[in-house]
């Protein structure tokens, strides 16, 4: 099926990786095998999550300040824009920060969906409304992330996964995604398959 739309996640795909999960987690008070920060986040008491949001805002914005293109990102997404494919972000993070990051980094998409706009993922809630937005079915749409959500989100909603691998170890869930990357120059050659 011929590719008509990319989607993809901004921390740690489109930007290189920067956050500690595991570091964020110790200082909220969470063990760092508990269920995911968000998730985690909206269980708390009011007080509770006031005092995490605080912390979670400090690394949000020192992320921000520390954002650098991941390898051919640049040249991917000018190359999608060029070709005329429609092309969002999806992140967990703010939809202000992600347009604050894409700015500071001279990137353009055409939708950004962040954690406020609806279920974040692995719910396919923003592939599906990104999907709507672009008028392209899930099938026709590549979602590239560098994490097991990015992957769950695309197979949910019917799209086709790529796992950005970073120059890493491929995790156990590698092997659920539709294809593995190496670098998001290597999105253009799936398309172009």
């Amino acid at each position: 099926m011929k590719i008509k739309a990319v989607i993809f996640d901004m921390d740690g795909t489109i930007t290189k990786p920067y956050f500690d999960f595991n570091l964020i987690r110790k200082e909220i008070g969470l063990d760092e095998n508990s269920e995911p920060l968000l998730e985690a986040m909206e269980k708390m008491s009011p007080s509770e999550r006031a005092k995490a949001e605080v912390i979670l805002h400090h690394h949000e914005q020192k992320a921000i300040d520390a954002s650098e293109l991941n390898d051919y990102a640049a040249e991917t997404v000018s190359a999608l824009r060029s070709e005329g494919f429609p092309i969002g972000i999806l992140t967990r993070n703010k939809k202000e920060n992600a347009h604050v990051v894409l700015n500071k980094l001279g990137l353009e998409f055409d939708e950004v969906l962040g954690r406020e706009d609806g279920p974040v993922k692995p719910d396919p809630f923003g592939v599906i409304e990104l999907c709507k937005r672009f008028e392209v079915d899930p099938a026709e749409t590549l979602v590239v992330g560098d994490y097991l959500f990015d992957i769950l989100s695309a197979i949910e909603a019917g799209a086709i996964s790529v796992l950005l691998l970073n120059n890493k170890k491929e995790p156990g869930f590698a092997r659920i995604a539709h294809y593995r990357i190496d670098n998001l120059g290597q999105v253009l050659d799936i398309i172009r398959e």
